[in-house]
C-alpha cells in the first residue's frame, strides 16, 4: 500500500516539475518579445480613455510611502489634479491617523500637495483593506452618488480590475489615469562605436542585459493580476 502511494506520489511530483519547466521555458521565450508589455499595457488601457471631466481622482494606495508604486501614482494624480483643477482628490489607503508624518495617507497627500495642489480639495478614505473594500467606502463617502464621474489613479496592472470593481458598484462613469512609467533611450547605453553596429557582442546585448529581465517581471505580475482578476470574478466583485 506504501509503495503504491509513494509511486503516485512520485509521479504527481513528475509531472508537475514537467509542467513548471515547459511554463518556465515559455516565460523565457516570451521575454524576448513585447508580448508581455503589450499584455501589460492593456491591461492599464483597456475601458480607461477619460471622456468627461472627473467629479473626482480616486488615487488608490499603493504599500508604504515613499515607495515606487506610490510616488507614480501621486505624480500622476498631481498631473490629473492640474488637468482637472475643479476636482475633489479622494485618497483611498488604510491608515490608524492621517494627523501626523508616520502615515503613509498623510504622505500621499504631503507628496501631491507639494506639487502645488490646493490641500482644501482632498479626502481621505481609510477603512478599505482591499480594491473592492476601498471602493465601496468610496460609494459610502459619496452618499451613493453614482452619477458621479471618477477618474481612477493606480498602476497600470491593477487599472483594469479595478475599474471593474467600481462599476460593479454601481458607479457609471470611470475612467482611468495609468501610472506607466516613461521609457529611456536605449542607446544611451551603448558607446558611439557600438551604435554603429548592427550586431552587439552577446555581453552588450539589451536583450540580455536588460530587456528579458524586465519583460519577465511584467510577465510575473500579469500572471498575478489575472489570478487576481479571477478571485475577483469568482466572489462577485467585478
Amino acid at each position: 500500500m506504501f509503495k503504491k502511494v509513494s509511486k503516485v506520489l512520485l509521479g504527481f511530483v513528475k509531472i508537475l516539475v514537467i509542467t513548471f519547466g515547459i511554463i518556465f521555458l515559455l516565460m523565457i521565450v516570451l521575454s524576448f518579445t513585447d508580448r508581455p508589455y503589450m499584455a501589460y499595457h492593456w491591461l492599464g488601457t483597456h475601458n480607461s480613455e477619460i471622456t468627461e471631466t472627473p467629479d473626482y481622482l480616486v488615487v488608490m494606495g499603493a504599500g508604504g510611502m515613499p515607495g515606487p508604486e506610490g510616488l507614480m501614482r501621486c505624480y500622476f494624480a498631481a498631473k490629473g489634479a492640474e488637468r482637472f483643477p475643479e476636482s475633489k482628490i479622494i485618497i483611498a489607503l488604510p491608515s490608524d491617523t492621517l494627523d501626523n508624518e508616520n502615515s503613509d495617507s498623510y504622505r500621499m497627500f504631503e507628496e501631491i500637495a507639494e506639487r502645488g495642489i490646493n490641500k482644501s480639495r482632498f479626502i481621505f478614505e481609510t477603512k478599505g483593506t482591499n480594491t473592492y473594500y476601498q471602493a465601496l467606502e468610496i460609494n459610502k463617502l459619496l452618499l451613493n452618488q453614482n452619477n458621479k464621474n471618477l477618474l481612477i489613479v493606480t498602476s497600470p496592472e491593477h487599472m483594469y480590475r479595478c475599474i471593474l470593481t467600481f462599476k460593479k458598484l454601481g458607479f457609471e462613469h470611470v475612467s482611468g489615469l495609468p501610472s506607466f512609467e516613461n521609457a529611456f533611450d536605449d542607446s544611451l547605453l551603448f558607446t558611439k562605436e557600438e551604435r554603429s553596429q548592427k550586431i552587439k557582442d552577446l555581453n552588450r546585448s539589451l536583450d540580455v542585459r536588460y530587456n528579458m529581465w524586465n519583460y519577465l517581471r511584467y510577465e510575473i505580475i500579469v500572471i498575478r493580476e489575472w489570478l487576481a482578476i479571477s478571485w475577483y470574478k469568482f466572489k462577485g466583485y467585478i
